[in-house]
Formats: structure tokens, C-alpha cells, sequence
């Protein structure tokens, strides 16, 4: 790497003309995150074009390179492949001066930075969000953290799976007690994944502040924070009565019956909402009397025998095949799904059409962006790099 004397190498920003297409066209990000919630949202942003520079550090860069296997022929993990595409890529060492004033002559061209350090490395390094928003009033500083900066966990690391832990998400997370269960971990990295959602959002709300005030601001999002705003409806069921939520497997704690059905075949998901779903499960089951029963008529009456009904959906239910039966059964304005793996899901024809697996040159693909603009879409024009 550079020593203070030498600048380092750095690609500048594309030119105005060379702009990608899509929503976000001469929008300029300077991405310094890494693992997933900022890479995601980098992401988010690259997809609908804007020009993303991910920087990363010498000596191995991003960690998720190595997070693997599966690796491609270049060794570079499926982890990191999916979450930096449309950027483009160079190192840089912060901790040279010559590298942070390389920096700082990219963050004068860039309309967002985003960052992920530990709380108080950026400002260690004379890059703060107070010095930079002065010194670059347009700038709007997106930072991704743990816990946030201050409070009894202010500027601890923070890891999806220990704050699945400690928002409550895994212990509303598993099979009932009743069955021998315990706490488990959502088995995708819903706070990381959430988190970057989060991020994306609060810059686009910053940029559209900007058009009215010309001034950028700092924007924050934390883990811990993002992991409570998805714990609905638990959270808004303590909040209202004091409940303690508990594990439920895949019963939902409000409705009924929305959970796993034995069939004559494979397991089905129904996801009855209302009262007429309900009825047309009934009928196309051959058993429209449930739907009279009174302790079946109302979601509140179902979900108080919800044992009672689930034992007799599923005398009914042995006598079906479970695909057959949920192609008519959602066709027919009743909620359901067989339960499929995750190559079954990419593989289905809905995905193709949906266009949600895409691919860049011979060797890239990825999951789609599934926010469709009808004027602006999405483009995947880079491999991650």
C-alpha cells in the first residue's frame, strides 16, 4: 500500500454521461461497509443506478470474501458475491494519511458515504460524520452500527444472530416448549438483511430532503434498533396486554389456522386471513360445515381452538396430494403453499417469470432487485468486483 507520500490509486466517479440507467442515475456513493447490512444496501442503491466505488481494505478486503465455501473460480465466496454486484472496487489503507486524503477527494464528488466501522473509528481518523457534513454540506453520511453510539450498549460490536437473541426474535423462534423446543436462530440473517433495508431508506428520505434544503445530513441505522421494528405482532401484543409471546413453530400467534398441515403427500402452509378464506378451504375440502361450526366461525373463535381445528383439517386433508390441492386451493382465494427447498424456489417457473434470478457475463448470477419501476427499472451491469 501507498506511503504517506504516494496518493494510492483510485478510480474516480464515472462522468455524467457515462451514468448507469435507473432511478438513481448520477447518484455518486462512496461505500466503505462491509459483511452484509451496508454491503446490501450499497447494493439496493447500485441496482437502480447509481455509481457505487466499494472500498476495501488491503490484505483481504471485505472478510465475506472468505466466507465459504461455495467459491467461484476466482475464489471469492457466494456471501460476497451476493451482496456486491454493480460496484466497482479498489483498497485503500485509512490508516495512511495519504489514503484518507484520497479518500476525502472522492467524498468531494459523492452525493451519500456509507460506513460500518466500529463507533469511533472514522472519527479517529479525522472522518467523522460532524467533519464531514461540514466540511461537505451536500454529503449525506450513512452510518450502519451495532447498537448506536451512546447508552448502556452504545458502540459495541454488534452480530446478527446475538441481536436475534437479544431483540426476543429467538425466543418467539422455534416448536413450543410442549414439543421439547428451544430458541432458534431465523435461519436467514433477517436483522442484517433488515438493517440494509433500513439504511437504503433513510437515504433515499435524505436525498429527497436534500432537493428542498440543499444540505445533506447524518443518517443512522442500528441493528439492535431494526430487530425491534420487525417483532410484530408480539411486540404490539405485550405492548397491548402484558402477554409474554411465546414459540409457536409455524403457527402464526394471531390468526388461524395459518400453519403446517399433514396432507396424503408432503406438508402444506395454509395461511387462512379471514373468514371467507376460511369458508372456501372448507368447501374445497369437502367439509364446508367447519365453517359453520361455532367454534370455528370467527378468527378470535379459531384461534381459541385452533388444537380442535387443526386436527380436523388434517382428517380431511390426508385424503389430497399437497401441490394439486394448493394450486386450486390459492387459485380459489384460499392462502397456500407447498413447502419448497430453497433450489425448488429459484427453479420455479414464477421466479423465471418474475425475472428474479439474474446474471452478469458467464459467470455471475444473483437474486434479483425486487422493487420493479416501471419507467426506471433495475440493471445489472457488473459483476462484484
Amino acid at each position: 500500500m501507498s506511503d504517506a507520500a504516494t496518493p494510492p490509486s483510485v478510480p474516480g466517479f464515472l462522468p455524467p454521461d457515462a451514468a448507469a440507467p435507473g432511478a438513481l442515475a448520477g447518484v455518486r456513493v462512496v461505500d466503505l461497509a462491509r459483511v452484509l447490512a451496508g454491503p446490501y444496501c450499497t447494493q439496493i442503491l447500485a441496482d437502480h443506478g447509481a455509481d457505487v466505488l466499494k472500498i476495501e481494505p488491503p490484505g483481504g478486503g471485505d472478510e465475506t470474501r472468505g466466507w465459504g465455501p461455495p467459491f467461484d473460480a476466482q475464489g471469492r465466496a457466494a456471501y460476497f458475491l451476493g451482496l456486491n454486484r454493480n460496484k466497482r472496487g479498489c483498497t485503500m489503507d485509512l490508516t495512511q494519511p495519504a489514503a484518507r486524503e484520497a479518500l476525502l477527494a472522492l467524498v468531494a464528488q459523492a452525493d451519500v458515504l456509507v460506513e460500518n466501522f466500529k463507533t469511533g473509528t472514522m472519527e479517529k481518523w479525522g472522518l467523522g460524520p460532524e467533519v464531514l457534513t461540514a466540511r461537505f454540506p451536500r454529503l449525506v453520511y450513512a452510518r450502519v452500527t451495532g447498537f448506536g453510539a451512546d447508552g448502556p450498549l452504545g458502540g459495541l460490536p454488534g452480530y446478527d444472530a446475538a441481536i436475534q437473541a437479544l431483540s426476543g426474535m429467538m425466543s418467539v423462534n422455534g416448536e413450543p416448549d410442549a414439543r421439547g423446543g428451544e430458541p432458534l436462530r431465523v435461519g436467514v440473517p433477517a436483522v442484517d438483511m433488515v438493517t440494509g433495508l433500513n439504511a437504503a431508506i433513510g437515504i433515499l428520505m435524505a436525498l429527497q430532503e436534500r432537493t428542498r434544503s440543499g444540505r445533506g445530513q447524518f443518517v443512522e441505522v442500528a441493528l439492535y434498533d431494526a430487530a425491534l421494528s420487525v417483532m410484530h405482532p408480539h411486540a404490539a401484543n405485550h405492548l397491548l396486554d402484558g402477554r409474554v409471546p411465546r414459540r409457536t413453530g409455524n403457527a402464526h400467534p394471531n390468526i388461524c389456522p395459518y400453519d403446517t398441515f399433514r396432507t396424503g403427500s408432503e406438508p402444506i402452509f395454509l395461511a387462512v386471513g379471514n373468514d371467507r378464506q376460511f369458508a372456501t378451504l372448507c368447501q374445497h375440502l369437502g367439509a364446508p360445515e367447519l365453517a359453520q361450526d361455532p367454534r370455528f366461525t370467527t378468527n378470535a373463535q379459531r384461534s381459541a381452538h385452533r388444537e380442535a381445528l387443526k386436527a380436523l383439517l388434517e382428517e380431511r386433508l390426508a385424503a389430497f396430494e399437497c401441490k394439486p390441492l394448493a394450486d386450486r386451493l390459492v387459485r380459489a382465494g384460499a392462502p397456500c403453499a407447498p413447502i419448497q427447498d430453497v433450489p425448488a424456489a429459484l427453479a420455479d417457473p414464477h421466479t423465471a417469470h418474475r425475472g428474479m434470478v439474474v446474471g452478469v457475463g458467464e459467470h455471475y448470477r444473483g437474486v434479483a432487485s425486487p422493487v420493479k419501476l416501471a419507467r426506471t427499472p433495475a440493471s445489472y451491469r457488473l459483476p462484484p468486483p
